[in-house]
């Protein structure tokens, strides 16, 4: 059902085309507006959707529980965006959000390390990752170009997940939420535009033994019921990471923080897959295929989740 659903809209086609000079974003940009018109309409009003996008649900749930007319930048909330009851919570929450101790502990750990700052000498870039390094012709994300900075200096790598890593980014969100920058994605060569069709393959792409996609929960499947949670939607994903995670707080070295390729990895493995590792190739990709469907948005981190 969910296929014949996801076949039957304009966004999921997101069909390759051959690039002009100068131009090589402008599919995935296609695919940006493709993915917020397809996102928005879905959630315009859920009740009259229903036949289209939410066939499992129960009447209670489209008429009290999924909010209408959800404005763009709103759905950088996740699926606080659209559920009403989740959004109380996620307020009452955030009026002492369990991660301000952390994010103060990101900017000790910036200031304590002098190589971190002169590899990161501007703080307000957590919108700026993932970026396509044309000298490498490779992507490069902020957990990526973190690690490279201390191996450089001589310092131990960290931990790609949890620890001193999502810490940091949390200060470096922290930092782009206040200055109002917004997630900010480019594609500058024909390189880095197979990269982004790359990470947007794998997105799409049905894999493991539950022959599911990320797509299948993330766009069709957003907003969808799984046991007592709402699938949350890929438009706006990335905004708002690393997150503290409720049922990571148990976790001592976590601290509650993790990165987005924390995320992903636990995602793609829920869906019956071997997920890539954290700093391969494939995972860099997908990231900034992501993060390219964010474009635009403000950055919102840290951010709490369940």
């Amino acid at each position: 059902m969910l296929l014949n659903i996801v076949k039957s809209t304009a966004l999921v086609a997101l069909a390759s085309c051959v690039l002009n000079a100068g131009e090589f974003n402008a599919q995935a940009e296609k695919d940006r507006l493709a993915l917020e018109k397809y996102t928005v309409a879905k959630f315009k009003d859920a009740e009259k959707n229903r036949d289209n996008f939410f066939p499992y649900s129960t009447d209670s749930e489209l008429k009290n529980n999924i909010k209408k007319d959800i404005k763009s930048e709103e759905f950088s909330m996740g699926n606080y965006a659209f559920s009403i009851q989740g959004q109380f919570s996620y307020n009452e929450i955030k009026e002492m959000p369990p991660y301000e101790e952390l994010v103060e502990a990101g900017e000790e750990i910036y200031n304590e390390n002098k190589a971190i700052q002169a590899c990161f000498p501007e703080t307000t870039i957590a919108g700026d990752y993932p970026y396509f390094d044309e000298t490498r012709k490779e992507v490069v994300s902020l957990t990526s170009a973190i690690n490279e900075c201390l191996s450089n200096a001589g310092q131990k790598k960290w931990n790609e997940k949890k620890g001193k890593m999502p810490i940091l980014q949390a200060y470096f969100a922290a930092e782009s939420t206040d200055a109002e920058k917004k997630v900010n994605i480019k594609i500058p060569s024909a390189e880095a535009a197979a990269a982004y069709e790359r990470g947007k393959e794998y997105y799409y792409t049905q894999r493991g033994y539950l022959k599911l996609s990320c797509a299948t929960c993330h766009v069709q499947g957003a907003g969808k019921r799984v046991r007592n949670e709402s699938l949350s939607q890929l438009f706006g994903h990335t905004t708002h990471f690393p997150v503290y995670r409720l049922k990571w707080g148990k976790d001592k070295v976590a601290n509650g923080l993790g990165t987005l390729e924390r995320r992903m990895a636990g995602c793609i493995k829920d869906q019956g897959q071997v997920p890539p590792k954290t700093s391969s190739k494939e995972m860099k990709e997908l990231l900034y295929f992501m993060a390219y469907m964010s474009n635009g948005m403000n950055v919102d981190g840290p951010d709490v989740r369940k």
